[in-house]
């Protein structure tokens, strides 16, 4: 297994391999981000596909509030990024001895948030027809 790159991220710094950011303040921490923040990390991968997967272990921990035990703070919360590399390779390590039950669990990950995303879309159309019906008496 690769050691995995993990690196505090530098605002305006761009990346040429793939990668994501993880959110590393707040009660969020651990949480996996397609865009940056002024407060992350980024885990750098060498293809895509080792990203995807990096991705969703990264959000299954964060799902699964395992890095809750390693946040330290008293007012704002946050990870180190030593006690985050930590997590995320024992978690690598497990899931590579069991990979296609990993595999299995990302699908029904991506289902998971597919549904959920139409879901919260058919929300937004609920709240704006409501408005819309308020609208339509407000105007007469």
């Amino acid at each position: 297994m690769q050691q995995l790159q993990i690196l505090t991220h530098q605002i305006g710094k761009t990346y040429a391999k793939p990668h994501f950011f993880i959110l590393n303040k707040g009660l969020n921490s651990g949480k996996p981000l397609k865009t940056s923040c002024p407060n992350c990390f980024v885990l750098i991968s060498n293809d895509e596909t080792e990203m995807d997967l990096n991705y969703w272990l990264v959000y299954g921990l964060w799902r699964a509030k395992s890095f809750h035990p390693y946040l330290k703070g008293s007012v704002i919360y946050f990870i180190t990024i030593n006690d985050l590399k930590a997590v995320v390779t024992k978690a690598k390590i497990t899931t590579m001895s069991n990979s296609p039950m990993f595999e299995e669990s990302v699908n029904t990950l991506k289902k998971l948030e597919d549904i959920e995303e139409r879901y919260l879309n058919n929300l937004k159309l609920i709240q704006e027809a409501k408005r819309a019906v308020f609208y339509w008496y407000i105007k007469k």
